[in-house]
């Protein structure tokens, strides 16, 4: 009985996974659970980091970055003591041998699959890191669960490659909208940084996921993410090109920041003896930058709606701004675990208000509003960093509700975008994965890419004769007509170059002549590891139709002809126009 009510269950569940796969409405709805619970698991992780804060620090209502001054210096031992318990939570993980998959690694190169672990992993890093006061952000966190819970979520329902992406992204992208009470955010947070793309088949799970976020967020009674502006404006060409310069200036001091952080890590990572410290050390050092101002701690809300409020000095805003950067830079290159999304708007009000309090200062006959200029600097500093235009232009609107200003938004966002992409070529999240080794440098799909590799498309029924071979026992081996070529070996099976069975039946040719004279593409081999992107050139630069894969130790693997490698690589592209456009 048990057995016949377990078949039943199983066969259900399969009915269930093939309706999902076939229809459109079950998916939009698979997407607004992903989104229901990425709602839920952003406020909760809200909730434990602040609950961090308010414990450590005894912060209440307010926001940790908004304290006028630490009244009580021992609190920030917070620091250290946060740090001891990352070094903690990394003697647990000692035994894991690969860095955890995050959402854009995850859509880019693994078709949306992140294993759970990876998701706990994260999360509780940056939890840990931002409640005891890192300047780093949540929106890792918020991201990573979110997207994380849809990919396991669609990992067991056996959804299709590019749904799997499509769901992850909208999971991902209900938890930044519901993070900042802004559903058309979150959706593009997920077309631009999560999936990569825009596509018809997408935009209804992804939208109906991220208003799913933002409801539960609204039915909790969080406070939704607004800023302060003014209504009534009148935005003049003079306006555009002052903010298309201060976009221009933003993109500049991201791709700085950015390396900042890199070359910060990369010497923080060269000390063999202290490398386990990291973490605390990196607490010992932001101890003193929080005593100068509080604005370093978190990812800085509290600070930025503060000096929103109160416009602060020239002065007072350029410090704070260099000691912002110095802390994120040690918070990320020591160890602590968090995201520059919350951290960059916050530096990208400072620029901005910076920006203006510059240009009215210069008394040119021109007068730029500090609060605009802010909330410019907040899109066009973030877009340089994080990525996606669009999804910055329309937090600032959703949160602003200034229709008028959404058009200068645009433009430096735009513009901070391209000198970014032009120059740096990359995000923070794509520039570290490339620090690591990766060659992502978007969250589209290449995971196929690099699973066409010469091991996976060679032919392994290839014809071999060996050195010291003569040309008629060449032509005893290969008869004419046989084969166009053959692989030369030694005795112990290296390769020695190929050679062509038209060459070793010239007529001029004796037979007892030797054949390795005849050998071309003696030292142009493929690794069995090398992708299409290395493997297409590479037959370019030979002149070659065959080329042979060997392995390190000269062995010969197989044989891979340049006309298949190509029709493999149009077959995949094809396939993936296909899913693109959601026609398969």
């Amino acid at each position: 009985m048990r057995r016949g009510w377990k078949s039943l269950f199983w066969s259900f569940a399969i009915r269930q996974r093939r309706r999902l796969r076939e229809s459109e409405a079950a998916f939009i709805l698979l997407a607004v659970l992903a989104g229901v619970a990425a709602g839920l698991m952003t406020n909760v992780q809200q909730w434990l980091a602040h609950g961090l804060q308010q414990f450590f620090y005894g912060v209440t209502a307010n926001r940790l970055s908004a304290l006028s001054a630490i009244h009580h210096p021992w609190r920030l031992l917070a620091l250290p003591a946060g740090g001891v318990m990352l070094m903690l939570f990394a003697l647990l993980l000692k035994g894991r041998k690969r860095a955890p998959i995050d959402v854009v690694e995850a859509n880019a190169l693994h078709g949306g699959r992140i294993p759970a672990s990876d998701n706990l992993v994260i999360a509780a890093q940056t939890v840990i890191s931002n409640g005891m006061g890192a300047s780093v952000g949540l929106e890792a966190a918020y991201a990573q669960m979110g997207g994380g819970f849809a990919s396991l979520l669609g990992q067991w329902l056996k959804l299709r490659r590019n749904d799997l992406r499509t769901l992850v992204g909208a999971g991902a992208g209900a938890a930044v909208g519901a993070a900042f009470g802004a559903p058309l955010t979150g959706a593009f947070y997920a077309f631009e940084i999560v999936i990569g793309h825009y596509t018809p088949s997408a935009i209804a799970p992804v939208v109906a996921a991220a208003l799913a976020g933002v409801f539960v967020t609204r039915a909790l009674g969080v406070e939704p993410w607004l800023i302060a502006t003014t209504a009534d404006r009148v935005v003049t060409t003079g306006d555009y090109l002052l903010f298309a310069l201060l976009g221009l200036l933003c993109a500049f001091l991201g791709i700085v920041i950015m390396r900042l952080v890199t070359f910060a890590e990369i010497r923080v990572q060269g000390w063999a003896r202290l490398g386990r410290w990291k973490p605390l050390i990196g607490g010992l050092l932001l101890m003193p930058l929080a005593l100068a101002s509080p604005q370093t701690l978190s990812a800085g809300h509290g600070a930025l709606h503060l000096n929103l409020v109160l416009q602060p000095a020239f002065t007072a805003l350029a410090l704070v701004l260099a000691l912002k950067i110095a802390a994120s830079v040690i918070s990320l290159s020591f160890g602590f675990r968090g995201g520059l999304f919350f951290a960059s708007l916050f530096l990208g009000s400072l620029a901005g208000q910076i920006f203006a309090g510059a240009i009215n200062a210069a008394q040119i006959g021109i007068w730029v509003d500090p609060n605009d200029a802010a909330l410019v600097g907040m899109a066009a500093l973030s877009v340089s960093i994080v990525g996606g235009p669009m999804t910055l232009a329309l937090l600032m609107l959703e949160t602003t509700h200034d229709f008028a200003l959404m058009g200068v938004v645009l433009t430096a966002s735009l513009l901070s975008s391209a000198v970014t992409r032009e120059m740096f070529g990359y995000s923070f999240s794509t520039w570290r994965l490339h620090m690591r080794g990766s060659s992502i440098r978007s969250p589209r799909d290449i995971g196929w890419v690099m699973n066409l590799t010469a091991a996976r498309m060679m032919r392994r029924d290839w014809v071999s004769v060996r050195d010291d071979y003569t040309v008629a026992e060449f032509r005893t081996r290969v008869p004419l007509g046989s084969a166009s070529k053959a692989v030369m070996i030694d005795a112990a099976g290296r390769y020695g170059g190929i050679v062509p069975t038209a060459a070793a039946y010239a007529p001029e040719l004796e037979g007892d002549a030797p054949i390795a004279p005849l050998a071309v593409l003696r030292d142009t081999v493929l690794d069995p590891g090398a992708d299409i992107r290395a493997i297409l050139p590479l037959f370019d630069r030979a002149s070659a139709d065959e080329l042979a894969v060997v392995d390190v130790s000269g062995l010969v693997l197989g044989v891979l002809t340049e006309k298949h490698a190509r029709r493999r690589y149009f077959e995949e592209v094809e396939t993936s126009q296909r899913e693109l456009f959601g026609e398969s």
